[in-house]
């Protein structure tokens, strides 16, 4: 039992973590072809609204009426032929009172059910909160309890952006390789909670659970939270603003600066690069003037700060694929690593794509932002996961300077070239034809063949209207016609 001060708060803890010996890239040349079908159904909102939350005795009944409507729910969409369930499995459910104290016993339960049905798992192991994204009520999900406390004493542990504004959706990657919890770093936390789901479901491999999913930002996305929901200081199509503001990611630039010959270069993020809402034109850093992204100086914090998030995912997919690589040996047990990607459209057809810059993809109309993303998940035999197949450029505003269909074009491009599979999601809930054929379309392109599955965001009662199942059972027939 140790003892260790962090910030002002006691963290009592024992440590048991197992240690593994490297990594071994994942062959996929030798990877059969695998069907191109919808995969999954998310039900994220489902969950929330009864599973997750144990009832207390006097609420007996109530739970077992929602497990009873649940389970109705899994068995309409197996009869409808979907293949599996995509389930976000948080950290602050499992590891939420004290650092190293994994309770899985909601998960355990859901797992039965969902395998006692037939139904397959893609798990998202999620390291983030939900409490700014979802819409409110007994579903939100924080962080850890004992990491809210760290928070309370050191705000710095999570991002922050140019007036100081946090908030506790994730940990800032600037605390990656800092012992601030509990005598851990951020990545050994993230790494101890791998270990122990593996440890604990390793009967499910193969057999049931097919995808795991590895958080890397908010909203599970490899991203910065760029453009926060919910809490008033972003709307849609604001450019969003950059988020590395807390005192160790500025600790960093400065590092990187000083390396660079450039101390100046350190003291801050670029001052001229508007606001949340601002949109592209009138805004300096993003025309390419002095001191613009075009600029030595715009070169430097760009590189530094899209590839401080792509070191930051390498680091935690090398410790998953490491994890998981003794089941990659056997076809029974064979499961898909995969990493989520924000799908960042708006301000696409301008010269900057200031809104994929901001979020910490350095996507420009001179440079390729996905292909070094896309060359990491290849190291790991990682599968890419991205939304926006539901939409058409022609759906959006002409004033936003959108294309779905341009990212999810250059996706496929460099998909091919580093060999990587790539799992789609819809980004909005569409059950008209329209949106659903489009989904369809994505998923049957000629130059798709790397789409390896599809996840329905997300599953609620709204499917199961008779105006929507109408459109949504023929659809889901129609992505499974190769089964």
């Amino acid at each position: 039992m140790t003892t260790v001060e962090n910030g002002g708060v006691a963290c009592n803890y024992r440590l048991r973590r197992r240690s593994y010996d490297g990594f071994r890239e994942l062959g996929l040349l030798e990877k059969p072809q695998i069907l191109r079908i919808l995969r999954n159904v998310s039900m994220i909102s489902l969950l929330r609204n009864g599973l997750y939350t144990r009832c207390p005795s006097p609420a007996r009944n109530t739970c077992i009426f929602r497990i009873k409507a649940l389970t109705v729910s899994l068995k309409a969409l197996k009869l409808a032929g979907v293949r599996g369930i995509a389930v976000e499995v948080w950290w602050g459910i499992v590891e939420r009172f004290s650092p190293v104290a994994y309770d899985w016993s909601l998960y355990e339960q859901l797992f039965q059910l969902i395998s006692q049905l037939g139904l397959k798992l893609h798990v998202d192991l999620s390291f983030h909160s939900n409490r700014h994204t979802s819409s409110g009520g007994s579903g939100d999900v924080s962080l850890p309890l004992w990491i809210l406390e760290i928070g309370e004493q050191n705000k710095d542990i999570y991002y922050r952006d140019q007036n100081g504004f946090s908030n506790d959706d994730y940990l800032t990657l600037g605390v990656d390789q800092l012992p601030l919890f509990c005598g851990r770093t951020a990545l050994q936390c993230y790494e101890d909670f791998m270990f122990s789901f593996v440890n604990k479901f390793e009967s499910f491999f193969g057999s049931v659970i097919e995808e795991i999913s590895v958080g890397l930002g908010p909203s599970g996305e490899l991203r910065y939270p760029a453009h926060p929901f919910g809490d008033g200081r972003w709307k849609f199509p604001g450019i969003g603003e950059f988020q590395c503001y807390d005192k160790y990611m500025m600790e960093d630039l400065r590092m990187a600066a000083s390396q660079e010959g450039k101390p100046q270069w350190g003291d801050k993020g670029p001052q001229n690069a508007g606001y949340y809402n601002s949109l592209p034109s009138g805004v300096p850093f993003f025309e390419g003037g002095e001191d613009g992204f075009l600029s030595d100086y715009g070169r430097f914090f760009l590189e530094w700060y899209s590839g401080r998030l792509i070191h930051h995912a390498d680091v935690i997919l090398a410790k998953a694929a490491n994890i998981l690589k003794q089941y990659q040996g056997n076809k029974r047990t064979t499961v898909t690593l995969v990493a989520k990607i924000g799908g960042i459209y708006w301000s696409y057809h301008t010269v900057s794509h200031p809104a994929e810059l901001t979020a910490g993809y350095y996507n420009t109309a001179c440079r390729d932002g996905y292909d070094p993303v896309a060359l990491m998940l290849s190291r790991h035999g990682a599968a890419m996961h991205i939304s926006c197949f539901e939409m058409r450029d022609s759906e959006t505003s002409p004033a936003c300077l959108c294309s779905p269909e341009g990212l999810l074009e250059q996706i496929r491009t460099v998909s091919k070239k580093r060999i990587i599979n790539v799992i789609g999601r819809n980004n909005n809930e569409r059950f008209d034809k329209a949106g659903l054929w489009q989904i369809y379309a994505n998923c049957d392109h000629p130059r798709s063949e790397f789409v390896t599955s599809f996840t329905f965001f997300r599953m609620n009662e709204k499917i199961f209207r008779v105006e929507n199942w109408t459109n949504f059972v023929p659809f889901i027939k129609k992505m499974s016609r190769e089964l």
